[in-house]
């Protein structure tokens, strides 16, 4: 498969440049050649521009090989014809060392299987492309384990960890990769393929550079455990058994290229428990690890108090265990034969700590949201904690952990002295100290350059390592000189010249290196501040800053659901860079850089970037870095079509709430004649593709009264349906969506409500949101509705009535959208403070005289469906516990339903939507057994349930209400074809 840019334009300066001329060449021989994708257009290209570094190199072609065969057809076509090659695993090198002028190799598309784990030899064979937990996964079937574990082992190749040398939490006891590799299948830039394992005579001539050399080798290389910084030769050693795969572990793709491994693998601890250890300072923590290491920890971990008061800011200080006193944490895991082990060896680190306070945890929930917060470290360390926007560049230095402490002062003083601020976190039990500063790089890499050498020469001087498991990239390769003599920076360039003569692999990393302050990203991009839409007040309204929010790290390439998470469905369901949220904002950020991308925010790159983005907000919440995808994605189409006319589906799906508003003016004749229709296959056929819906999509039913009729006209004399006599008003708000096609939710809801004591108002006047406006750009005509919404609810709010919400989506608007877009009226504030889901007020908000309960659904089993606005905006936490206190057995599904409003009616999208569906909801739905409820607060995913699965689900306030007014052919499709 191939994909063409039709133009040679702004191709990456990253070194190593190959001409045009030569690059058109490669690119026509790579499609002759390669039997995976070679794609050179400028969308791929923008994608794959950078990784999680600073650095901006445009590829020429990006290729996605199949197989062996492929890599080697590729690594022929670029000694053929002169131009650079670089290797890429899952995108998320922090230093720059998976981004290259030529052709970007991707190993993660298809080169991803375990192609054997032999649990007697307990080594496993891995192609390039097999994300680490995965390898996890299948090793722990037989109690065994890959060591090194990196905070990205989600998404985390075997390749990019080979490449960097990679370590993680548990280095400090089973090593770095290097020291867990047994042979690589590897072919070098002279075109020789061979496995690597112990012996130098796959080389020629390496083993007479060795012996001309031992002094330098014996002396600068291998002096501490993180010394990751260069190649690490020391492994070419006959003391070390000259284990020649070793030492290609960590080259960074400048000698070889990958195209297999054998791993060793290590018995999983049985038990294990996390001691946390409380200091004034990190400083003060990381004096104290010595000590503790003769105990053998499993992990030693540092976290600054800073980086958790980040996640108690934007997440919520339920996300954060008890800690002990302190303002610096050690996080120890220990592990035993069991669980009697485990703690007693934790209770004695705690005995020899000296800390402030310790806690223990057992494995389980604290134990794993502590593990959490460390390991989505990098994002939230990417704003410092004056909320300035930090980066990475120097995030990855160690020393022996007996300087470490004094390391940590000094570098302290340093920032100081620099006028830069950060939050050091890491892996103290090795010394490798991660951080994160808030350098101006907007302006140029002045402050940058002259940071990062004053740090070099501070970590040189304490015997360190200017990397300690990232590689040095683009980031550090050219401050090598600071650490190493100049004979084994020589050395360094004779190794590579047998493996690479022409330097085709991976030039500008390690040997002749690019300057630290080339190819920056952000110098290169031009603020770009909002006239209209959405305020971005976070980011001071600069699109630029929002969008460079991506750090990189590539959370949304990761299957998260197992712990919750949502993002990002799209990913989840094609596997495409282009369907990422990391892959959409770095299109973004090459709309704004403007000599890649030209065509502004109407070009076809951003349009086609963004086409799959289901605005389901999960980036969010999920994302470390904070960005938010389903934000940007309006914003943009609100800049594409200002003016201009607009899709179809803009005027159909996207005014979806006012033509139903016209049609409740009809009273019952209006959706009779609808519905009428649409079950005329032929007139429904014509009706969803005028309107550029997928013809095999259901279309809901019109119910033949709204809600608010009903309760107008049930409530004229304010009759009551019986309970506690009410003093506590509520509004309950009847969004478009429950009011008119699915109004005995609200019913429910209002019976609901009255029952658990509460005075009940319907406003006399509808109110809508402008969520559909909102999701396709219709900026303006969002933020007209909303202030007619300002008009209707305000006054309650500001009379401290609580406002219910039923809709999950309509809901979310009013707690976030209505901020972006009316950030100048008080009144938004006062609504959203105001809002509340179902659940929220009634295990939050009782009044005092009530003596309500959810009712025993004891026996009950369901699966529950929790909308991914929910999940991002209001949480799922007040469900749950709603739930779990009525007695219901629940199977709590995680991920997008694959509807998500309009997107998965729209032509175009409905395979896309069935896959996002088969990720957890129609797999969940197929395997319930009989009798099974489904509860899904949302109208979307009750539609996908029902259209997909032919499954009626019900909203909480049906399932909870003891009299459920449920109308009889409510989420019934018609018109299915």
């Amino acid at each position: 498969m191939d994909h063409s840019s039709g133009s040679p334009l702004s191709r990456g300066s990253g070194g190593g440049q190959a001409s045009d001329e030569a690059m058109a060449a490669a690119v026509a021989a790579l499609r002759t050649a390669i039997a995976g994708e070679v794609d050179d257009s400028v969308r791929r290209r923008a994608e794959y521009s950078t990784d999680a570094s600073n650095y901006r190199v445009v590829p020429g072609v990006v290729v996605q090989p199949r197989d062996a065969d492929d890599v080697l057809a590729a690594v022929g076509v670029a000694r053929r014809t002169g131009v650079p090659l670089t290797s890429r695993g899952g995108g998320t090198s922090i230093a720059g060392n998976a981004i290259g002028t030529g052709i970007v190799l991707d190993f993660s598309r298809h080169m991803n299987r375990i192609e054997a784990i032999d649990p007697d030899a307990r080594t496993a064979r891995v192609q390039p492309g097999v994300i680490l937990s995965d390898l996890q996964r299948a090793a722990g079937r037989h109690g065994l384990r890959f060591g090194p574990d990196p905070s990205t082992h989600t998404r985390a190749t075997l390749g990019g960890m080979i490449g960097n040398n990679a370590c993680g939490s548990h280095a400090v006891a089973y090593g770095k990769t290097a020291d867990n590799v047994a042979s690589l299948d590897v072919v070098d830039g002279t075109g020789r393929r061979y496995t690597a394992g112990r012996g130098l005579a796959p080389v020629p001539g390496l083993e007479a550079l060795v012996r001309s050399r031992l002094a330098v080798l014996r002396t600068e290389f291998g002096r501490f455990a993180r010394q990751a910084s260069g190649y690490s030769l020391e492994h070419l050693l006959p003391e070390r058994g000259q284990h020649l795969a070793r030492a290609l572990v960590g080259t960074e793709g400048t000698v070889a290229v990958l195209l297999g491994a054998e791993v060793d693998l290590v018995p999983v601890a049985p038990a294990r428990v996390l001691v946390v250890l409380g200091y004034p300072d990190m400083a003060a923590a990381a004096d104290a690890v010595p000590a503790l290491l003769k105990h053998g920890p499993l992990a030693v971990e540092g976290l600054d108090a800073r980086l958790v008061d980040v996640v108690r800011r934007y997440r919520g200080a339920d996300r954060v265990p008890p800690l002990p006193a302190g303002a610096g944490w050690l996080m120890i895991e220990v592990g035993g034969a069991d669980a009697g082990e485990a703690r007693r060896t934790g209770e004695a680190i705690a005995r020899d700590a000296q800390a402030l306070d310790h806690v223990v945890f057992p494995a389980g929930a604290a134990a794993t949201a502590m593990w959490r917060i460390r390991e989505d470290g990098a994002g939230l360390a990417g704003r410092s904690s004056g909320g300035k926007k930090a980066w990475p560049g120097w995030e990855d230095a160690a020393v022996p952990p007996e300087h470490l402490g004094a390391y940590l002062r000094d570098f302290e003083e340093l920032m100081a002295d620099h006028g830069v601020h950060g939050v050091p976190y890491g892996h103290f039990g090795d010394g490798c100290v991660h951080v994160r500063l808030d350098l101006p790089l907007e302006r140029g890499g002045d402050v940058l350059r002259g940071f990062l050498h004053d740090a070099a020469r501070l970590v040189a001087s304490y015997g360190g390592s200017l990397s300690g498991e990232h590689g040095d990239g683009r980031a550090r390769s050219g401050l090598l000189p600071l650490m190493y003599s100049s004979e084994a920076l020589d050395l360094f360039g004779r190794f590579k010249a047998l493996f690479d003569p022409d330097h085709l692999l991976n030039p500008g990393v390690l040997v002749k290196p690019r300057p630290v302050d080339a190819d920056l990203r952000l110098p290169a991009a031009p603020g770009l501040p909002l006239r209209g839409g959405l305020a971005l007040a976070d980011d001071d309204g600069d699109f630029t800053k929002a969008v460079h929010r991506c750090a990189g790290v590539g959370k949304c390439r990761a299957d998260n659901s197992a712990s919750g998470g949502f993002m990002c469905p799209s990913y989840q369901a094609t596997r495409d860079e282009k369907d990422s949220t990391r892959g959409r904002a770095r299109v973004l950020q090459e709309m704004v850089n403007g000599t890649l991308i030209r065509g502004g925010w109407g070009s076809p790159e951003v349009r086609e970037s963004l086409d799959l983005c289901l605005s389901c907000k999960a980036c969010g919440s999920d994302c470390p870095a904070g960005v938010d995808m389903a934000a940007y994605k309006s914003q943009a189409l609100h800049e594409a079509y200002k003016g201009r006319r607009r899709p179809l589906t803009h005027y159909s799906l996207g005014r979806l709430p006012a033509w139903l508003s016209l049609l409740g003016r009809t009273g019952r004749v209006g959706p009779a004649i609808i519905n009428a229709v649409m079950r005329v296959r032929p007139l429904a056929s014509l009706s969803l593709r005028l309107a550029g819906i997928d013809h095999r999509r259901g279309i809901p039913r019109v119910a033949p009264e709204t809600f608010t009729r009903h309760w107008r006209r049930g409530h004229k004399a304010g009759e009551r349906s019986g309970g506690t006599a009410p003093t506590a008003k509520v509004v309950l708000w009847a969004d478009s969506f429950s009011d008119t096609l699915s109004p005995g939710v609200p019913r429910a809801a209002a019976h609901l409500l009255e029952e658990a004591g509460f005075e009940v108002v319907v406003p006399e006047r509808k109110a809508c949101c402008g969520l559909t406006w909102i999701s396709t750009g219709q900026l303006d005509a969002a933020r007209d509705r909303l202030t007619s919404l300002l008009d209707v609810l305000a006054p309650y709010a500001q009379e401290g009535t609580p406002i219910v919400g039923l809709e999950p989506s309509c809901t979310a608007v009013l707690r976030s959208d209505l901020l972006e877009l009316l950030p100048g009226d008080p009144r938004a504030r006062a609504v959203a403070e105001a809002t509340h889901t179902l659940a929220e007020l009634l295990t939050r908000r009782l009044p005092e005289y009530s003596s309500w309960t959810p009712p025993d659904l004891t026996g009950l089993t369901a699966v529950v469906q929790p909308h991914c606005h929910q999940h991002a905006v209001l949480g799922f936490d007040a469900d749950r516990e709603l739930l779990a206190k009525a007695g219901a057995s629940i199977t709590e599904l995680a991920g997008c339903c694959g509807l998500a409003g309009n997107f998965g009616m729209e032509k175009g999208h409905y395979e896309v939507s069935v896959a996002v569906a088969e990720n957890a909801l129609l797999p969940a739905l197929r395997q319930a057994d009989a009798g099974t409820v489904f509860i899904a607060d949302g109208f979307s995913c009750r539609t996908q349930a029902d259209d997909l699965a032919g499954v009626r689900g019900v909203h909480l306030a049906q399932l909870l209400s003891r009299e459920p007014a449920m109308d009889s052919a409510e989420a019934r499709s018609v018109a299915r074809e």
